[in-house]
């Protein structure tokens, strides 16, 4: 296991984190132990990452899985409020796909958790064998801007946007 403390040029803190682990329901189980465990130590109180590392990591060790070939997972917290998560595994060729499951389907659901607790997600490619699937969570709010001082005719709210 791997941790480090960087810093940025604004000597922003970096801290991440490495470790690679069996393709298993129990590298899987530890993964997510070892997210809540170091986020924790770092001041970072976020179950939604345990929940996405979670799927990421029960989909390495059942999708990604290649005897004998560890997946990896990666944290960084950043000073900003960003946390990154990041599964590794070696089956490049079997990309995620986020899809809804039939009514009585008893699995399938696990990237429609993370695209709901993520702000962002996607798959990064290689170096071959390799393919990275990684999510970020926004831990500090975006802030709401005001558009104008024009409110509804019908309830008379002020509209705003998303920056």
């Amino acid at each position: 296991m791997n941790e480090h403390i960087t810093r940025t040029e604004h000597s922003a803190p970096v801290r991440e984190f490495t470790v690679l682990l069996s393709p298993t329901r129990r590298g899987a189980r530890l993964a997510r132990l070892l997210t809540t465990a170091h986020l924790s130590d770092w001041g970072i109180a976020c179950e939604p990452a345990a929940h996405i590392v979670a799927e990421l990591a029960a989909n390495a060790a059942l999708h990604g899985r290649v005897p004998g070939r560890d997946f990896r997972l990666a944290l960084t917290a950043r000073r900003d409020g960003l946390v990154r998560i990041e599964v590794t595994d070696t089956r490049a060729e079997r990309l995620p796909v986020a899809s809804v499951p039939g009514r009585h389907a008893e699995n399938g659901r696990g990237l429609l958790i993370v695209e709901a607790l993520a702000d962002r997600w996607g798959v990064t490619h290689g170096p071959v064998p390799r393919k990275t699937v990684w999510a970020e969570i926004d831990l500090v709010p975006r802030p709401l801007h005001r558009v104008a001082d024009i409110h509804d005719p019908v309830d008379h709210v002020p509209a705003f946007h998303d920056a």
